[in-house]
């Protein structure tokens, strides 16, 4: 069955048409043919009925080669085939076939409509019970009629006959007549019948054709060919369909609907230009804020610093101040006293080494602290760590807290901006510290380790640890669970925004009670820059 529906509306069409002109074109067939043979009964009757009277008076006179030459006259005539007269024994008394049989039985086609087993001979019957149709050796049909020869009074009475009046029928007169006319006539009829009914089909079915493909197939291909216009965003495509009304009110509600959808579609772009006008400054002010956010924590982590940088250049501005008031003291008017020249030289040499210490120091806060645009460069992590560690290290003992490295030595350099790391690093390992002072002591532990294409960062401490209830809250801006003057919540989300800006990714692990573990993955070759100016403003704040 094919699927377009007017393939399918045509074809159960033309069916009906052809079974109900079948059907029709057979009956009428039928009654025509059922006509026929009534007519032909009704005149087979009637010419039975004539020999019967014409013989009468032969009969009567018992001159029977007259009577039996009368029924060869009229059997000579076109379309009887045979006639013939047998008694009520049966017995064949006359035929006009030499060569027909002589005697007929009770059981035989022309005497079981009146003699039924069991029951005495019927005397009276109607003509359409007394006709029979045949078919003779060669095929072709015969319609046979029998007319009972009843005992009249004229002749029961008569001196030639030995009948008793009690005897009701005589004999039967037996009239086959040729159906090959009719035959033809039937077969030309079907014929014609099979003709008007292919050309009535034929017609009906071009009408059909024609109808289906003007008031149903056209316009639901204008109703396809509208969804289609719909479908690729054309909503000003009008779908026009005038021959019906259905068809004409689904096309108006169709039109209706894409010109409905048309000024949501307008609507929506409009919303959509003002909310990308709306996400464009709101994003401008976050990154005004995430510049001010990075610039706060650089600041704080400075603040940090300083105590411990402050320190660190203390202890060796001290010794150089007592090494040269040892060598004021050897210093003579004269000069140095020759034994005393070594111990002089080793003075001068502790100042030299305490002032390089302090130069070290400044230039590694220089490199922290130095505001210029994040460039990204082939960096050892691990030495990036020792360097920012050894600024923190005096920092972690007056916590008394440890300090324990694990730092893979076959670990591959990445590109990644050494100031932006220097920054998570000491973000990280001053939350590990602070966390455990509670406690009193504790540890510090970082690890390095490089994982397919990534590079490993994990720093875990021994601390409090993180509660469960505030673990999706510790990158937010701002959120702290320090005291008030202690810190201003900016520390992570700083440290995510500089690992995000890397194409790494930082996860936390933590059991309340038993320290946290932070851990950062970075990418050994960073991706290509996407041009995003968000990326690029993240970056150099972060610097």
């Amino acid at each position: 069955m094919p699927k377009r529906l007017s393939q399918q509306v045509i074809i159960s069409l033309t069916i009906i048409v052809m079974v109900v002109s079948g059907i029709s074109g057979f009956i009428s067939l039928k009654n025509r043919e059922s006509q026929s043979l009534r007519m032909m009964m009704n005149g087979a009757d009637e010419l039975s009925r004539g020999i019967t009277s014409v013989t009468w008076h032969a009969m009567l006179a018992n001159d029977r080669p007259a009577a039996y030459e009368v029924m060869k006259t009229i059997a000579a005539n076109p379309g009887i085939s045979r006639i013939r007269i047998f008694n009520k024994q049966g017995e064949v008394m006359f035929s006009t076939k030499p060569d027909d049989e002589k005697h007929v039985d009770e059981n035989t086609e022309a005497c079981v409509m009146c003699h039924s087993s069991g029951k005495p001979p019927l005397v009276t019957i109607d003509a359409s019970s007394r006709s029979r149709i045949v078919r003779t050796a060669d095929g072709s049909r015969q319609l046979a009629m029998i007319t009972p020869i009843y005992n009249e009074p004229s002749c029961s009475d008569a001196r030639c006959h030995a009948h008793p009046g009690s005897t009701n029928v005589l004999g039967v007169l037996d009239v086959a007549f040729d159906l090959k006319p009719l035959d033809q006539q039937l077969q030309s009829a079907r014929a014609e019948v099979l003709v008007v009914t292919g050309i009535q089909i034929l017609l009906i079915g071009l009408f059909i054709v024609f109808f289906t493909r003007r008031f149903v197939d056209r316009p639901i291909r204008k109703l396809i060919e509208g969804t289609k216009a719909v479908s690729q965003m054309q909503l000003r495509h009008v779908v026009e369909i005038s021959s019906s009304q259905e068809l004409g009110e689904l096309a108006h509600a169709f039109n209706l609907m894409s010109e409905r959808l048309d000024k949501a579609m307008a609507e929506l772009n409009q919303a959509t230009q003002d909310l990308e006008m709306k996400v464009r400054e709101r994003t401008k002010q976050l990154e005004v804020a995430h510049q001010k956010l990075l610039q706060s924590d650089r600041l704080a982590s400075l603040g940090q610093l300083s105590a411990t940088v402050a320190h660190e250049i203390n202890n060796p501005i001290a010794g150089v101040l007592n090494f040269a008031m040892l060598l004021n003291r050897i210093l003579k008017d004269n000069g140095i006293p020759n034994e005393r020249v070594a111990e002089f030289r080793n003075y001068l040499g502790q100042i030299i080494t305490e002032t390089t210490r302090v130069g070290r120091i400044v230039s590694d806060l220089l490199a922290f602290s130095r505001r210029s645009k994040p460039q990204s460069t082939d960096v050892d992590l691990n030495a990036v760590i020792k360097s920012t560690l050894a600024l923190l290290r005096h920092r972690l003992e007056l916590g008394n807290v440890a300090l324990d490295l694990h730092l893979s030595d076959t670990l591959p350099r990445i590109e990644c901006d050494s100031s932006q790391m220097q920054q998570v690093i000491i973000n990280l390992v001053m939350n590990g510290a602070e966390a455990c002072q509670s406690k009193g002591q504790g540890t510090v532990s970082v690890y390095t380790r490089q994982e397919n294409d990534q590079v490993v960062l994990e720093i875990s401490d021994t601390g409090d640890g993180i509660p469960p209830e505030i673990m999706s809250k510790i990158f937010d801006p701002f959120f702290t669970t320090k005291g008030e003057g202690k810190g201003v919540g900016l520390g992570l989300s700083v440290v995510y925004g500089i690992v995000d800006a890397h194409g790494g990714d930082i996860t936390v692990d933590s059991k309340a009670g038993e320290g946290a573990t932070f851990r950062v993955t970075l990418p050994i070759k960073k991706a290509a820059p996407s041009g995003s100016e968000g990326a690029g403003n993240k970056n150099e704040a972060g610097a």
